[in-house]
C-alpha cells in the first residue's frame, strides 16, 4: 500500500472511532447503571472519557478535522451545564494547539514558497512553532529590518487532508450530534466544505487582511497586524501580543468580559461598512486584547464579501420582529424568499423562534450567559417542539448563510464571556434598515 492510501486509511478509521468509541462507552455507561452507579457519576465519567478523544482526534489529526473542531469549539456555551466542563476544556484547546510538524518540513515549504534564499528574508527565525492549528502553523521570526513577526506555514497536503476529513465527518454527522449536544452539526459541515477553498491560499487570506488594515489603521478600538509577505502556502505578518479571549473567558475580571465582548460585537457589526468584508471564523483563538485594551484580531482565511455593506434585510428583519406587528414581519419574510409561497406559520412561532437574535436588543444593555445560550438551543433543538417545526419551515437564503452563522458565532463567544454589551446601539449604528430615525 502506498503512502498516501496508508494515511487516509488511517485518518478515516480514526475518524470512524469518534462515533462507535461514543457508542461503546455509552453502552458501558449503561452496564454500571444496572450495577448500581450512581447515574450522575457514570454520565460526568463518560463525558470525560468522550471529550477526551474527541481533543485528541481531531487535534491529531488536522486538516478539516481539525477545523470542525475549532468551529464548534464556540458553541461549547451551549453544552448543558451537567456535561460542559470535559468538553469546555477539550474543545478549547483546539482553538490553538494541534501537534507541529517536522522542522525539514518548514523548512521545505518555505523554501518552496519564499525562494531557496528564504532565510536571508529573516535576521533569526525560530524552529519551534509558538501556535499549530487546521491547515497551518506559526513560527516566530524576526524579520531582516528588525520587526517582530509571525509566520504562517500551511502543513503540506493539508487541502487533500481537509476535504478528506469534511468529506468523513460528514458521513458520521448525525452521530456525532450526540457526542456534543446543543449544536448543529450537518449544517456546520456542509458551509465549512463550501469555502474551505479560499483558506487554502494565504494570498487571498493576505489581500482581505490588508483591506482591514487600511480601514483600522490607528482605530481606537481594533488592531490587525500588518502583512509582510504571502504566497500560496506561506504568509509573514506583524508579530502581535495581548491576552486571547480564551484566557479572558477563564480568568478575566467582569470589566475585562464587558470590554471584550463590545470590542467583539462592534468589530463584528462595522467591518462590513468599514471592509466590505466579514471576518467570518468567530472563535476566542482569533482574537486577544492588547496592552492598551485595543481589540486584536487574527486569521483573516476565512471571510464574507459584503462589497456594498451589510444589507439592509436583516436590519429591517430584526427591527419589525422588535414591532407590534407579527403579520407585517411574516410578508416581509415571504417577500425576502426566507418562506416559501405556501409554507404556513404562525406569526407568534416566527418570533418565538427568532428570539436568539432579538432578545439581546430589547434592552439598552443585555447580559449574554451560558444558561440563556442553554436555553436557546434547547428550545430551538427540542425535536418535539414548536421551535424545531418553525426552523424546518423557513428557509435562509445562501447569501446570509455566513453572515448568520457569524452573528450566532460571535454571541456564543458573548455568552462564553457572560459579557453585558449595549448590542442595541451597535446594531443601531451599524445595521442599515434597523432604526426608523
Amino acid at each position: 500500500m502506498s503512502e498516501i492510501p496508508r494515511r487516509t486509511v488511517q485518518r478515516t478509521a480514526k475518524l470512524a472511532g469518534l462515533p462507535l468509541g461514543a457508542a461503546g462507552r455509552f453502552a458501558a455507561g449503561w452496564g454500571k447503571r444496572l450495577t448500581g452507579r450512581d447515574a450522575d457519576e457514570v454520565n460526568a465519567e463518560i463525558s470525560a472519557r468522550t471529550a477526551e478523544q474527541l481533543f485528541a482526534v481531531l487535534g491529531q489529526l488536522k486538516g478539516g478535522a481539525m477545523k470542525f473542531g475549532q468551529a464548534l469549539s464556540v458553541f461549547e456555551a451551549a453544552v448543558p451545564d451537567e456535561y460542559a466542563e470535559p468538553y469546555r476544556e477539550a474543545l478549547t484547546k483546539l482553538q490553538s494547539a494541534a501537534p507541529p510538524m517536522p522542522t525539514r518540513d518548514v523548512h521545505q515549504v518555505l523554501t518552496e514558497q519564499l525562494g531557496s534564499a528564504w532565510r536571508s528574508r529573516f535576521s533569526e527565525f525560530d524552529d519551534v512553532p509558538t501556535a499549530a492549528a487546521s491547515i497551518g502553523q506559526v513560527h516566530r521570526a524576526t524579520w531582516h529590518d528588525g520587526r517582530e513577526v509571525a509566520v504562517k506555514v500551511q502543513y503540506p497536503g493539508a487541502g487533500e487532508a481537509l476535504m478528506s476529513d469534511l468529506r468523513q465527518l460528514q458521513r458520521f454527522s448525525r452521530l456525532i450530534q450526540g457526542i456534543v449536544p446543543g449544536t448543529e452539526v450537518k449544517p456546520l459541515l456542509t458551509e465549512l466544505q463550501e469555502r474551505m477553498s479560499e483558506e487554502l491560499d494565504y494570498r487571498v487570506e493576505a489581500d482581505a487582511q490588508r483591506r482591514f488594515v487600511k480601514a483600522y489603521t490607528d482605530d481606537p478600538n481594533v488592531r490587525v497586524p500588518r502583512v509582510l509577505a504571502s504566497a500560496p502556502r506561506a504568509l509573514v505578518t506583524e508579530w502581535v501580543e495581548g491576552t486571547g479571549l480564551a484566557g479572558i473567558i477563564r480568568d478575566g475580571s467582569q470589566d475585562d468580559r464587558d470590554h471584550a465582548g463590545t470590542l467583539l460585537s462592534l468589530f463584528n457589526f462595522s467591518a462590513p461598512h468599514q471592509v466590505g468584508l466579514l471576518h467570518a471564523d468567530p472563535h476566542p483563538g482569533n482574537f486577544m486584547l492588547d496592552g492598551d485594551g485595543r481589540l486584536i484580531v487574527i486569521d483573516f482565511g476565512a471571510v464574507a464579501r459584503l462589497p456594498g455593506g451589510p444589507p439592509p434585510t436583516f436590519g429591517v428583519l430584526l427591527r419589525l420582529a422588535l414591532g407590534d406587528d407579527p403579520d407585517e414581519l411574516l410578508r416581509f419574510l415571504r417577500a425576502e424568499r426566507f418562506l416559501g409561497p405556501r409554507t404556513e406559520l404562525a406569526a407568534e412561532d416566527v418570533l418565538a423562534f427568532l428570539s436568539p437574535l432579538v432578545e439581546p436588543l430589547r434592552t439598552e444593555r443585555f447580559t449574554f450567559t451560558r444558561g440563556w445560550m442553554q436555553g436557546q438551543a434547547d428550545r430551538v433543538g427540542n425535536l418535539r417542539g414548536t421551535d424545531f417545526r418553525t426552523s424546518r419551515s423557513l428557509n435562509l437564503p445562501p447569501e446570509y448563510l455566513m453572515i448568520y452563522r457569524t452573528t450566532m458565532g460571535t454571541t456564543a463567544i458573548l455568552c462564553q464571556l457572560g459579557a453585558t454589551v449595549a448590542a442595541r446601539r451597535i446594531v443601531g449604528d451599524w445595521l442599515p434598515g434597523f432604526r426608523t430615525d
